[in-house]
């Protein structure tokens, strides 16, 4: 089986090379089991044209492969890029020229992951259009914005859907690399490879991670906002009036700025938010439904119910059943 590194011009050095010494490290182990096959992958470092890459650092970067040399690939891994001069992930001519070879190789079968601001590739090359993902939780926004067809969940750790593989922050080629071993090799090899590596098998949600109260993102206020919705707990319901409190601005003023932000009213401003929250914790968790409600800020079990039936067709049980489904896993 062959996985693909893709090498740009601007990636992360640590995602690039890690996915690369990650993968080293699985064969080791494997080599290391008693009565263990032999590993079963060749890794591919490949750029567009087989010249070394330039990485985020600015030092030369030597590859195996040009990609018109590949023609099919199990799987292919896009690591974090340094973002461009506005501060978000770069959109040009190498991503779109990357773009179109990736959406070839997945419509030949294979699996394709991208972590942080890597997913964004993922993103020209259509893979997005209609699924489930995930990137970093300060570039959620932006994933929003450029690609608009996605399904974007803010704060999962990784996602994946329809062999496409999508996971948040600027390490977490890891959880991807563990996520290909097992789907290539299988969950005994990921798990071998996560202990000879001293590294966790299970993500934690992006949730755990996020400052309180930091705001970062092509327009803070509303970002600011939805982390208040997110923040809050169902002692009190939430009402518009008090997040507009905690936003330090008045009801009317609130309204008026979701509404120029291109959002819903306030009171469906809130109901958006906290059922993006419960999906995710749907999504990522164990947790009972009626606790995923006061969690998400939602008093009463039934009133969550109907109003997660409204934004997704089905019910919180039925849901968190057919994402296992599409993720081939029990939950």
């Amino acid at each position: 089986m062959h996985i693909v590194l893709l090498a740009l011009d601007g990636n992360l050095p640590s995602g690039l090379v890690g996915l690369a010494d990650v993968f080293w490290l699985a064969g080791k182990a494997s080599a290391l089991q008693p009565d263990a096959p032999s590993w079963p992958c060749e890794v591919i470092l490949a750029s567009l044209d087989g010249r070394a890459v330039t990485d985020g650092r600015g030092r030369p970067l030597r590859v195996d492969a040009a990609l018109k040399d590949i023609p099919h690939a199990d799987a292919v891994l896009v690591p974090g890029l340094m973002p461009a001069g506005d501060g978000l992930p770069p959109r040009n001519a190498q991503t779109a020229e990357a773009a179109t070879w990736l959406r070839q190789q997945h419509a030949h079968g294979a699996w394709v992951l991208g972590s942080c601001s890597g997913v964004f590739v993922l993103g020209e090359a259509g893979l997005l259009n209609g699924r489930r993902c995930t990137t970093t939780w300060w570039l959620n926004d932006e994933l929003k914005h450029r690609f608009p067809r996605c399904d974007a969940a803010w704060g999962s750790a990784l996602i994946e859907d329809g062999r496409v593989v999508t996971a948040g922050g600027p390490l977490s080629w890891i959880d991807l690399a563990l996520h290909t071993i097992r789907v290539l090799v299988g969950p005994q090899a990921a798990r071998t490879a996560a202990d000879f590596a001293v590294i966790d098998t299970a993500p934690l949600a992006q949730s755990v991670y996020v400052p309180p109260g930091h705001v970062q993102a092509r327009d803070p206020f509303l970002v600011a906002a939805e982390i208040a919705v997110r923040s809050h707990r169902a002692a009190v319901p939430l009402t518009p009036c008090a997040l507009a409190a905690q936003l330090a601005t008045s009801e009317r003023t609130l309204h008026r700025r979701l509404k120029r932000l291109g959002q819903a009213a306030p009171k469906g401003f809130i109901a958006r938010v906290q059922l993006e929250t419960a999906r995710t914790l749907l999504e990522t968790s164990r947790t009972a439904v009626k606790a995923v409600a006061q969690n998400c800020g939602w008093r009463d079990e039934g009133s969550f119910r109907r109003a997660f039936v409204r934004h997704t067709g089905m019910t919180p049980t039925a849901y968190r059943a057919w994402i296992g489904k599409r993720a081939g896993i029990d939950r």
